[in-house]
């Protein structure tokens, strides 16, 4: 027997025929499966995908009780793909002000899809010495790269910093005599997602060692810690929060001489990455830079490869070229390693960075003066659509992606209001115009901040507006709320126009 669909009937416990049921029934009301899927074909989400995801709405709702209305029905199960279809990654205009804001993809890559054309349109020479003719390593442009970008010795990379640090902290405790890595208490950080350093640790079969106290440890207390079973000492930039006060952490180079001492590596998890200056740009504190803390003493470091670096995903550890051998030589290391697309994005970032680190994206957003954006504000503002009320307003941009977390930088956007309607329902017309435009709430205005926004998407961003005015002058909120239910936006957020203090709880936790 078929299913409604015109498909058979699938094997499990699920009733996939959806015969009409008898007048009476309990599930009379609930449409053929292909009603339904018809119904979304205006989304252009794959046939096969809808009819799973109709079939699983209609299980959820066969075990309702009571079963609800056909219109009811209809609207759960479109509700459900239209959520689906907007999960689809599509580009969007970041007008948050965050820079390396983790929901919008963290570090914008500008111009690099033609790099990655190039290396992934057709075949590549990824693990093919075109010299010799045998095979070859892959990556050995983006290590040799990422070694002088460094000043280090050797380098390697893998998918994130996270599987860096667990690369690292398996390769150091091979021996099961000396699996103790010694770290702070007050290193223990917590990074986005709910990922905890000593969670990472303890996967890599280390034994936590921790010493000191929240706000006080010295190089005494990992001298102290030392002995037989000691594997390595470990230090955590603590590049997503800060501590102030009562706080003492030992120098580099102390940790270096206790490191040395005991004859084990001393690790460095920089997390943010940063290898040009951050205090160059006004307002920025500075952040330690991987070619320093190895010339320091540290012995590897890792980092991220789309936060300050400004690159993709990938997580980077440079340093003694034999410990970076041994790294290679790990089982792991094959599992972390990064594919020919996540390369190519990484190679055409670092040889920006040799070649001209101001043509970074990033780099180009943190330089942005102010003035501009309020050349290109102005110019916005001038070309708004009636009913839209609109006024180039000061505020100020944040990095994000658990970087520089009290840092601020001056800038400059739009804050817009639209006459009869509310901030809310104008920031979800925004979400669904194309392309979709993120910005933030402040006292029921939408604030457009432009340090995020390139000035090529200048028109785009205009003709958004354009179109999310007139879908809401066309609809009631009812039929908006019922055509396209609003997801969840960015936090509403009143502490960033104008001088802000540090952000929320909330705030920071959507950015990491």
């Amino acid at each position: 027997m078929n299913s409604a669909d015109g498909g058979p009937p699938r094997a499990g416990n699920r009733d996939t025929t959806h015969a009409r049921p008898a007048r009476g029934s309990r599930y009379a009301s609930i449409p053929p499966v292909n009603r339904l899927v018809a119904e979304l074909a205006d989304l252009g989400l794959p046939h096969r995908l809808c009819v799973d995801l109709v079939r699983r709405e209609l299980d959820l709702i066969r075990a309702a009780d009571p079963v609800p209305p056909r219109a009811v029905i209809e609207a759960r199960v479109r509700t459900a793909a239209v959520q689906l279809a907007a999960a689809r990654p599509r580009p969007v205009i970041n007008a948050t002000g965050v820079l390396l804001h983790t929901n919008l993809g963290r570090a914008p890559l500008g111009d690099a899809s033609a790099a990655l054309a190039v290396a992934t349109g057709g075949y590549s020479n990824l693990e093919l010495d075109l010299v010799s003719g045998t095979r070859g390593s892959r990556g050995l442009y983006v290590e040799r790269s990422l070694a002088a970008l460094c000043e280090a010795e050797a380098a390697t990379v893998v998918n994130n910093c996270a599987a860096a640090l667990l690369l690292v902290a398996s390769a150091v405790t091979t021996n099961p005599e000396r699996r103790e890595v010694i770290v702070s208490r007050g290193e223990l950080i917590q990074i986005g997602g709910g990922f905890r350093i000593p969670d990472i640790l303890t996967a890599a079969g280390a034994r936590l060692r921790e010493v000191g106290t929240t706000n006080q440890t010295t190089a005494a207390d990992y001298a102290g810690a030392c002995g037989e079973r000691t594997a390595a000492l470990l230090t955590v930039h603590r590049s997503n929060f800060v501590m102030e006060g009562f706080v003492a952490a030992p120098r580099l180079a102390e940790l270096r001489g206790v490191a040395a001492g005991a004859g084990v590596p001393l690790i460095a998890d920089l997390g943010s990455g940063a290898v040009t200056r951050t205090d160059a740009v006004h307002g920025l504190p500075r952040e330690p830079q991987p070619q320093e803390v190895l010339a320091g003493g540290a012995t590897l470091v890792c980092f991220s490869g789309d936060k300050l670096l400004g690159g993709p995903q990938a997580g980077v550890i440079a340093g003694d070229a034999a410990w970076v051998a041994r790294l290679k030589a790990h089982p792991l290391f094959r599992a972390l390693r990064l594919d020919k697309v996540a390369l190519a994005l990484l190679q055409h970032t670092v040889d920006r960075h040799l070649s001209d680190p101001g043509s970074v994206p990033l780099q180009e957003m943190l330089h942005a003066p102010v003035a501009e954006l309020r050349a290109r504000a102005a110019a916005i503002v001038g070309r708004l659509p009636a009913p839209l009320q609109g006024a180039a307003a000061d505020c100020a941009s944040r990095l994000g992606g658990g970087t520089l977390p009290t840092a601020t930088l001056p800038s400059c956007g739009i804050a817009i209001a639209l006459p009869g309607g509310s901030a809310d329902a104008f920031a979800a017309a925004l979400r669904r115009a194309t392309p979709p435009v993120i910005g933030h709430i402040h006292r029921e205005r939408i604030v457009l901040d432009l340090r995020t926004v390139p000035p090529h998407q200048d028109d785009a961003l205009t003709a958004a507006l354009a179109e999310a005015a007139t879908a809401l002058r066309h609809a009631s909120t009812a039929d908006v709320r019922h055509e396209a239910p609003q997801s969840p936006g960015p936090p509403r957020d009143d502490t960033v126009v104008g001088p802000p203090p540090a952000a929320s709880a909330t705030s920071a936790a959507v950015q990491q």
